[in-house]
């Protein structure tokens, strides 16, 4: 007879915080559909019944999952708000995918979980579209005080190259792909500078 040994359940408080870190390892690893609800609470390692009392569906885990990356800095996106990096370098530093180590090289979480979740009124597919606006809006105000011309044309330029360069290093398994979109990017900003033709 053969036994399957499961991670031992933990009592006490941080549920929460051990199912979305458990989440973020499944998700990364195998996507977001890939993953069961039963698989995480194993994982986390909490009973099914405390995976339902903190996430009523799997929906409400997705959207907790990239809000946590979100607030806490997680995404390349994160970038952007450094206010010690000049402008500049900021924008540059989007094309700078993190070492793929051993993980499979991932593109960016919310255009993941946008494809993954295709109907654009669901809630997943709704908060991935608020950050991919907010990106924009970003990088707006950074060509902005850069003094770039036409800067909103720009910005939709720039995330437009980040996306896909994070896409295609996905895809390829390749992270440093982003120094494809880098030399992009630079000779967009070059050509956007006052005094530039």
């Amino acid at each position: 007879m053969s036994t399957v040994t499961t991670a031992p359940r933990r009592q006490g408080r941080g549920g929460r915080e051990r199912i979305l870190a458990a989440a973020a390892r499944l998700f990364a690893s195998q996507g977001i559909n890939a993953t069961g609800m039963e698989q995480v609470a194993e994982q986390a390692p909490v009973s099914k019944r405390t995976l339902y009392a903190h996430f009523r569906t799997k929906s409400d885990l997705v959207v907790a999952h990239l809000q946590d990356l979100a607030t806490t800095g997680r995404t390349l996106e994160s970038v952007l708000l450094r206010e010690d990096v000049p402008a500049r370098e900021r924008i540059l530093a989007l094309f700078v995918l993190p070492p793929a180590d051993e993980a499979p090289v991932r593109g960016c979480p919310f255009i993941d979980a946008a494809a993954e979740f295709p109907d654009p009124h669901s809630a997943v597919h709704s908060y991935a579209r608020e950050q991919k606006l907010r990106m924009v809006r970003l990088v707006t105000a950074l060509v902005t005080e850069l003094g770039c011309r036409e800067p909103a044309a720009l910005a939709e330029q720039l995330v437009t190259l980040a996306d896909g360069a994070a896409s295609r290093a996905m895809v390829l398994g390749e992270s440093d792909y982003g120094r494809h979109a880098r030399a992009a990017a630079e000779v967009l900003l070059a050509n956007a500078l006052p005094g530039t033709d």
